[in-house]
């Protein structure tokens, strides 16, 4: 009730690239949705950024992974390639710490694009909200196949519960 009411919160692009949906990661985690909901990105860039203001909860020791937790209390996992782990670290640096207070648009993750697809990996990115249950109205705000700005264009809103 009073929905419309409520402050509308976005999730910004983490890469510049093209905007694929969930159904089509080639990883079942993602494309049922076991993980959380969300949408992904197929990078074009050599920059993972964060997709809001919040702080840095986790990073793989591999770098391919990493938890934002927003000031807001959404959490958020953005998953760099899919089974990528598998690389152990390489082709990925780290350019924050765990529990760094980051802001929307800062860099999070270099990626050697050339070198993780020459290993064979989709560089394909879900950015998923994995505590959808604090909030509502998700609406997912681009296109699906569009190109967007990283830091930039908003790829999902949301109203708390």
């Amino acid at each position: 009730m009073f929905d419309f009411l409520k402050k509308e919160f976005q999730i910004l692009s983490p890469a510049d690239g093209k905007v694929v949906s969930l159904s089509k990661v080639p990883d079942q985690i993602f494309s049922n949705r076991i993980a959380g909901d969300g949408v992904a990105i197929e990078p074009i860039g050599d920059s993972i950024l964060s997709p809001a203001d919040g702080v840095v909860s986790f990073i793989f020791n591999t770098n391919h992974a990493f938890g934002i937790i927003l000031d807001n209390g959404l959490e958020v996992l953005v998953h760099i390639g899919i089974d990528t782990i598998d690389l152990q670290g390489k082709g990925f640096k780290r350019v924050v710490s765990e529990g760094s207070k980051i802001k929307a648009g800062d860099i999070i993750i270099k990626i050697d694009k050339t070198f993780i697809q020459s290993k064979g990996y989709s560089l394909i990115t879900p950015v998923i909200i994995t505590n959808t249950d604090i909030i509502c109205n998700i609406n997912f705000k681009c296109n699906l196949n569009s190109y967007v700005k990283a830091g930039k264009d908003p790829i999902i809103t949301y109203k708390m519960r």
